[in-house]
């Protein structure tokens, strides 16, 4: 079992940076099965602005893309030296249900675990809680694909 993984380590395995990487720390990882992380909301996140401006609120899209980011995470740490070219992608998310709203000064935890992995293909359980409340679960279907330098 790995983990915490420190932030340089997220970042070798990442290619998100700021504004948009939703993986602040790393808690626990277990190659090829688990990952609890946590992402902490900060009221100067630079989507609150607009969303909404009187009521602030974290995207739901949001969310799931911070589950999928600990899902890519966890498959690039089980991948690592394989294949150094690969990238892992969202490819598709299945049942997504949004339980309650995120707020600024919330600290996400995401917990996924690998259901199957065909490679190229992962399929992932995720779910993201609020101190210890259910907020977002779904399922999340990851690809490994080339990675393309521009």
């Amino acid at each position: 079992m790995a983990g915490p993984l420190k932030n340089y380590e997220i970042a070798e395995l990442l290619p998100h940076r700021y504004p948009f990487c939703f993986v602040d720390r790393v808690l626990e990882l277990v190659d090829g099965e688990r990952v609890v992380a946590c992402k902490n909301v900060s009221s100067n996140e630079p989507f609150f602005p607009g969303h909404f401006p009187d009521q602030p609120l974290m995207p739901g899209v949001l969310i799931c893309e911070a589950l999928a980011q600990a899902a890519a995470l966890l498959a690039h740490h089980t991948l690592k030296g394989e294949e150094s070219n690969k990238v892992v992608v969202l490819s598709g998310i299945d049942g997504a249900r949004f339980r309650r709203p995120v707020l600024p000064g919330d600290q996400l935890r995401l917990e996924v675990r690998v259901l199957r992995r065909r490679a190229p293909l992962w399929k992932f359980q995720a779910v993201a809680k609020v101190e210890g409340v259910v907020v977002v679960e779904a399922e999340l279907l990851l690809s490994e694909t080339e990675l393309v330098r521009l």
